[in-house]
C-alpha cells in the first residue's frame, strides 16, 4: 500500500489545483475521482461555466506552476459595472461602475472556461511525477489513525496519506465519512448558463443588471466567431427556469436580450444552455482527524461578485502556507486548528455577504427594488466606501 503526504478527493478546478500546488511544493499527491474531467467544450458532460480568478488568486496559481498556462486564454476583468433595472419598463435606471485602477495595478481579475480549466490542469498535473492522478476510482472511506489516515477507494485498493483533502463538492463523500453535517439555505432559485455573441464590445466589462429573482450577469469571454462574446449566469426562481429551457433558441436569445436591459445590445446563443440549483451551504466543521474540507465541501454560495471559487482558492492556499511553513506536522492536529481558525471567520463574513446581496437581487415588490437602486447610488457615491467594497470584493479581510 503506497503512502502519501497528500491524497485529495474531487477533480474538478479546486481539486486539481490544490493538487498541481502541494505538488509543485515537493509533496507526494494522489488524487482521485470518480469521474475523469472533461477538457472539450464540445464533449458530453462538459461544464461550460466560466471561472473569474481575482487578483489574489494569481499568487496560488503561480506557486502551482498553472499561471503560465492559463494566461493565454484569460480575459480580463478591468471594470464591474452595477445596473439596476427594476423600474416599470426593466431599462437600465441606475448604472454604476467600479474601476479595478482605484484600488491597484492591473485587472480585478481573469476569466476562463472551467472546461479549459480543466483541461489546463490536467496538463499540467501529467508532468508532476510527485502527482498521481487516477481518474475514474473515487473516495470509499477512511479510517484515521494517530499519524496518518487509510483511505479505501472505489476501485477496491487502499492508499494511505498524511492528510486527506475534501474537495468532492457539495455532496462531499468525504465529509459524510466523517459525519459533518452542513446548513443550507434554499433561495427556490436556480441559474440558466449560457455564452452569447453581441454587438457592443464589452471592454473587459463584466456586468451585473439587477430586477428580481436574481442577478443577470454577463462576464467577458474572449471573441467568438469575429464578434464580441461574453459567459451568461441569469438567476431566476425555479419554475420560470424551466420555462426559460423550454424555449426555442431565438426565443430564449430575445427574453435574454430583454432581461440584458440591452446593454450589449442584441444577444446570440454561443452556447448550450445548462441549468444548475442555487444554494448557500456551509459545513459544521472545517476539519476532522487527519482531513480538511475545502471549496463546496466546506461552503457553497450563489455566483455573485465571483466569490466561490475564490474562497476555495483562499482555503488552499492557507493549507499550503501552513503545510510549507511546518512540513513535519501535515495533517495534524495543530495545523488542522490553525486551518480552521483562519478560515471560518472569513467563510461565514463571505457567506453572509453573498447571501445578503442574493436577497436583495431577488426582491420583487417595487418599494425594495427603489431602495436597492437608492442603495447602488449613495454607495458608489462615497469613495472611501466605494474602494472598500472593492477591496473587500477582492479578498481583503473584513
Amino acid at each position: 500500500m503506497k503512502h502519501h503526504d497528500i491524497l485529495i478527493s474531487g477533480g474538478g478546478v479546486a481539486g486539481l489545483a490544490a493538487a498541481a500546488a502541494f505538488g509543485a511544493a515537493g509533496f507526494s499527491v494522489l488524487i482521485v475521482d470518480p469521474a475523469p474531467p472533461v477538457t472539450a467544450a464540445t464533449d458530453a458532460g462538459a461544464d461550460l461555466r466560466t471561472t473569474a480568478f481575482l487578483q489574489p488568486a494569481r499568487g496560488l496559481l503561480e506557486r502551482a506552476g498553472l499561471w503560465d498556462r492559463l494566461s493565454p486564454h484569460a480575459t480580463d476583468l478591468v471594470t464591474m459595472r452595477i445596473v439596476d433595472a427594476g423600474g416599470a419598463d426593466g431599462g437600465a435606471r441606475v448604472t454604476r461602475d467600479f474601476h479595478a485602477g482605484e484600488v491597484g495595478s492591473g485587472p480585478f481579475g481573469w476569466n476562463l472556461p472551467n472546461w479549459l480549466l480543466r483541461r489546463e490542469m490536467a496538463a499540467r498535473i501529467a508532468q508532476m511525477p510527485q502527482v498521481d492522478f487516477r481518474p475514474g476510482t473515487g473516495f470509499a472511506g477512511m479510517l484515521a489513525r494517530e499519524d496518518e489516515a487509510l483511505v479505501r477507494l472505489s476501485d477496491g485498493t487502499s492508499a494511505r496519506a498524511r492528510l486527506v483533502i475534501g474537495a468532492d463538492g457539495r455532496n462531499s463523500a468525504v465529509r459524510q465519512a466523517l459525519g459533518i453535517g452542513a446548513r443550507v439555505l434554499r433561495y427556490g432559485q436556480k441559474a440558466v448558463v449560457f455564452a452569447v455573441t453581441h454587438d457592443h464590445p464589452h471592454g473587459g466589462m463584466s456586468t451585473e443588471v439587477h430586477r428580481s429573482g436574481g442577478p443577470f450577469t454577463l462576464v467577458p469571454l474572449p471573441d467568438h466567431g469575429g464578434r464580441p462574446c461574453s459567459s451568461v449566469v441569469w438567476m431566476e426562481d425555479g419554475p420560470q427556469c424551466l420555462r426559460l429551457m423550454a424555449m426555442d433558441d431565438a426565443g430564449f436569445a430575445a427574453a435574454a436580450t430583454e432581461r440584458s436591459a440591452w446593454v450589449h445590445g442584441p444577444l446570440r446563443l454561443a452556447a448550450p444552455r445548462q441549468v444548475w440549483p442555487i444554494i448557500s451551504q456551509v459545513a459544521d466543521a472545517l476539519t476532522g482527524p487527519r482531513t480538511a474540507l475545502v471549496a463546496e465541501a466546506a461552503h457553497v454560495v450563489p455566483p455573485i461578485g465571483a466569490q466561490g471559487l475564490n474562497m476555495s482558492l483562499a482555503d488552499i492556499a492557507c493549507l499550503l502556507d501552513l503545510a510549507v511553513t511546518r512540513p513535519a506536522e501535515v495533517g495534524g492536529r495543530a495545523m488542522l486548528d490553525a486551518y480552521a481558525r483562519r478560515r471560518h471567520p472569513e467563510i461565514a463574513l463571505r457567506v453572509a455577504g453573498v447571501d445578503l446581496l442574493n436577497r436583495a437581487s431577488i426582491a420583487g415588490a417595487r418599494p425594495l427594488r427603489d431602495l436597492r437602486a437608492t442603495g447602488i447610488r449613495a454607495l458608489h457615491a462615497l469613495g472611501p466606501v466605494r474602494r472598500g467594497l472593492m477591496r473587500l470584493g477582492l479578498g481583503a479581510r473584513g
